[in-house]
């Protein structure tokens, strides 16, 4: 039986390429995540086609539809067409991504009316793939098909290997809408296979897990873990997007925890943690899963969630027990920001996404009060970055959350030091160098030569400012540099 039709609700510029192609007299239908998300009942972002015609007939039908044309992937058959909008007129992107948003009135200039941004979608012949990949991520060979079963049959999931059409309703041979219905990560025909072509997927599987809360299927889940070192084929940059989407994910404690033994090939920091017991009244789970709830319980955004995964991957190297047979993880934080650090160099990540997450996972474990002053030196420790504080106390939150359940209401106190934050912004206090009343020329003119000293000399300002013990006036503050620190 066919799932009803008005659960598939795709833009109408979509549509009108199906109705292109066919009235051409070609083949088209739906295929992948968006027919996987609309049975789900998820949101639909991308809209992909699969068609009977080759990539310059899909561009000459839809052409001929006044709709434009990009050659994105012709080799495998792929161009993206760009339906609704009007290029050059009003104030709509013509060039958007899939999925853009429409352009609102506000940001029309001259008067220009606003439009309906154009869609874009990815139109694709039919194809089968070789069984051959020389860089596991890539078919050596594509060869075109006649029918959209033959086109499904070279898709990674069960799941993603369905398409719909308006009129001829599901195709569904693999039956991927039972394993949606029952929860269930299953790839398309031999798993040992699959992953051979693309071992990306692999890494797809762990961040479908996340997302949408499926267990994968053990067969499928022996072949991930057998062919995890082709993930060595694939780049840097593939691999650490899967990861982001994987750590962003609504089920990911889950999934870090069934998935660990395959995503330790990616992040072999995890290795260490798994079945590291902790033994204190303040745990109830080994570090592994302690991490795995942090991460759970983080603000969705990728700097928590980056930095809840981190946070105590240091504790298994800092393990240690003392004479009365307590167990200590002592300088935990700052080993697991030098962890982090390797970590993230080896993944390419940003220097200022490194240097805000290394801040955030050796600070950590601090204790702030909800005062001003220990609120002040808490952000000096962070470069005294507001937002950046913020991620800290977010992650803090999150290591607090993931506890034991009866040390969990100490949250009450984040959210004591979260509101003296806003106090001392709307107050415009001093917390950073820059906020002083004073500074190099003044320190500078006050007989220090220019370089690291007068960096040390402002520091130690800020720091009699933040103790209360000056000011932050200008005079005050020149005739406290002169008198206490300058010999």
């Amino acid at each position: 039986m066919n799932p009803p039709s008005d659960i598939f609700r795709f833009p109408q510029e979509a549509f009108d390429v199906l109705h292109a192609l066919e009235e051409a007299g070609y083949e088209a239908y739906f295929v992948g995540g968006c027919v996987r998300d609309s049975i789900m009942g998820r949101p639909v972002s991308d809209v992909d086609i699969a068609t009977s015609a080759r990539w310059k007939d899909t561009a000459a039908a839809c052409e001929a539809h006044g709709m434009r044309t990009h050659e994105t992937g012709t080799k495998h058959g792929t161009v993206t067409i760009v339906a609704g909008g009007v290029e050059g007129e009003g104030c709509a992107n013509v060039e958007g991504a899939k999925g853009a948003e429409a352009t609102t009135g506000a940001e029309c200039a001259n008067d220009a009316k606003p439009q309906k941004a154009p869609q874009a979608f990815e139109v694709t012949t039919y194809r089968a793939d070789s069984a051959t990949s020389s860089d596991s991520r890539h078919p050596d060979s594509v060869e075109f098909v006649s029918s959209i079963e033959e086109d499904l049959a070279r898709r990674d999931f069960t799941m993603n290997a369905m398409a719909w059409h308006p009129e001829r309703g599901l195709v569904d041979p693999y039956g991927g809408r039972k394993d949606i219905a029952q929860g269930i990560i299953r790839v398309v025909g031999d798993p040992q296979q699959r992953f051979r072509e693309d071992a990306l997927r692999i890494l797809r599987a762990c961040r479908f897990a996340s997302q949408l809360g499926f267990r994968i299927d053990d067969e499928t889940y022996d072949a991930m873990l057998s062919r995890k070192s082709l993930l060595e084929n694939i780049s840097t940059e593939r691999v650490t997007h899967e990861l982001d989407l994987l750590l962003l994910g609504g089920h990911v404690h889950d999934a870090l925890m069934c998935t660990v033994d395959v995503l330790s090939f990616a992040i072999p920091e995890l290795v260490a943690m798994k079945d590291c017991a902790q033994p204190t009244k303040y745990h109830c789970f080994d570090v592994l899963e302690h991490t795995a709830w942090a991460v759970q319980q983080a603000a969705p955004t990728r700097l928590v969630r980056w930095a809840a995964l981190c946070h105590d991957m240091g504790k298994p190297a800092c393990m240690f027990f003392d004479g009365d047979g307590v167990v200590h993880f002592y300088g935990h934080a700052a080993v697991s920001a030098k962890l982090a650090r390797g970590m993230m160099d080896r993944m390419l990540m940003g220097p200022a996404f490194k240097d805000g997450l290394c801040a955030m996972v050796a600070n950590h474990s601090d204790k702030v009060a909800p005062t001003p002053k220990s609120v002040k030196r808490a952000l000096g420790k962070v470069g005294g970055d507001p937002e950046l504080f913020r991620s800290l106390l977010a992650l803090k939150r999150a290591d607090i959350l993931a506890h034991a359940p009866e040390y969990r209401d100490q949250t009450a106190c984040i959210d004591e030091i979260e509101a003296t934050l806003d106090d001392m912004l709307a107050k415009g206090d001093a917390f950073a160098i820059r906020h002083l009343a004073i500074d190099g020329n003044d320190v500078m003119a006050l007989g220090v030569t220019k370089g690291p000293e007068v960096g040390r000399v402002l520091q130690a300002a800020l720091d009699a400012v933040v103790d209360e013990a000056v000011e932050n006036e200008r005079r005050a503050l020149i005739e406290y540099v002169d008198t206490n620190l300058l010999c």
